[in-house]
């Protein structure tokens, strides 16, 4: 058959047609454990019951009427987000890219404000914030950049976990406006700076007058044993950006903001059509139940606790594993070199993984993932990447 599609994904030679919990089907009825979650996307696992009734349910009353209009679920949304993160304000978009994307203009209308000719976001080296032309630029990734230029203007780079190179721009550039940080990166790796590091980005801000913007759209609602990663640390920001996790695949993300962030924006400064419809709304008001109802998010601590302790006792005597770091159900086994054909030895052991940054194996496991799960995912996990490693 013709493929009319565009050539944008280095795709895997298999199809999946059914799901359940943290377990998927391909076309041969061949059974997998999915310790991706489609990208930290499915954290209630795959056809969760009480998902598949809110869409059916929501589906068969109304699913769009636009923004124009008033849309009680997205209110009543937004009142539970801004409770469990500490903002003030929402605005929904899409995906995590639009997110990022009104974050970003927030941060231009807050250096506006101040008169500044070219206002600058601080971002870090190894992040990823999407691939529309604004995020693209704000990404640490030279790959996702090439062939797009002229970037967007208003972005300084510093590496990511070093304090001093952040403190040095507080003596120089004046039309600074914000510090846009992921507490994890994931796509850079699962890399996990230091514990005062959010803290001290905190307190810059405060003397500086920046907005602190965290990128919260893979480590956000319980992927990290937190509801937002931040938590970890006891601050809060000034912008917050999610996605993935927030509809269990259905598309939708949202800007939080608070404090002066959030009063920036006013009628016509930005929109979405589809932005926060009533089927959207619908499931992310759905999965925020659950993960309070079922315990999701203290689960998602103690079950990546119980992964990262498995796999040290059982790769501690190979060479070849640099690290193996994680927080939550995030974590990321960096091995001495290159690692991407084990994506493929381990969908042959029917276990789905990723490798990101080239060496580093990326596991987002769905949290709902039950004990036995975990040991087929260590196991399983722990064989092939001493056999890998024996091998070459």
């Amino acid at each position: 058959m013709h493929n009319a599609l565009m050539d944008t994904y280095k795709r895997l030679p298999i199809t999946f047609v059914r799901g359940e919990g943290a377990w998927l089907w391909d076309t041969n009825n061949n059974r997998y454990l999915d310790a991706l979650s489609g990208i930290a996307v499915c954290g209630l696992g795959h056809a969760h019951p009480d998902i598949t009734q809110a869409l059916c349910q929501q589906a068969s009353t109304l699913i769009h009427t636009s923004n124009l209009y008033g849309i009680p679920l997205q209110e009543e949304l937004a009142a539970l987000l801004t409770k469990i993160s500490g903002m003030d304000k929402v605005f929904f978009a899409n995906s995590g890219a639009e997110a990022n994307e009104a974050a970003l203009k927030l941060a231009r209308l807050y250096g506006r404000k101040r008169g500044y000719k070219i206002p600058t976001v601080v971002v870090m080296e190894g992040s990823f914030h999407g691939r529309t032309l604004a995020t693209l630029t704000a990404t640490g990734n030279r790959k996702v950049q090439a062939g797009f230029e002229p970037l967007v203007q208003g972005f300084i780079r510093v590496p990511y976990g070093d304090i001093t190179s952040l403190n040095n721009l507080a003596t120089g550039n004046n039309e600074i406006v914000a510090v846009m940080v992921e507490p994890i990166q994931g796509e850079g790796g699962i890399n996990i700076p230091n514990n005062d590091y959010l803290p001290q980005i905190r307190d810059l801000c405060n003397r500086q007058d920046w907005l602190l913007i965290t990128d919260e759209i893979q480590t956000g609602l319980g992927r990290t044993g937190r509801m937002f990663a931040y938590q970890h640390h006891g601050i809060i920001p000034d912008i917050v950006t999610i996605a993935k996790s927030l509809g269990n695949g259905v598309p939708i993300g949202a800007c939080l903001a608070t404090g002066q962030a959030a009063t920036l924006f006013e009628p016509g400064s930005h929109g979405s059509t589809f932005g926060g419809n009533l089927l959207a709304c619908r499931a992310a008001l759905t999965v925020l139940t659950v993960l309070e109802r079922d315990n999701l998010v203290e689960r998602s601590a103690n079950s990546g606790s119980s992964i990262l302790t498995e796999l040290q006792q059982r790769l501690a005597n190979q060479p070849g594993v640099v690290t193996i770091r994680g927080r939550g159900l995030m974590i990321g086994i960096e091995l001495v070199k290159p690692c991407a054909e084990l994506v493929t030895t381990a969908l042959d052991s029917k276990l789905l993984i990723n490798v990101t940054a080239e060496r580093v194996i990326r596991l987002l496991p769905p949290l709902i993932m039950d004990a036995t799960q975990i040991q087929f995912l260590v196991a399983t996990l722990s064989g092939l990447i001493e056999r890998f490693l024996s091998s070459n």
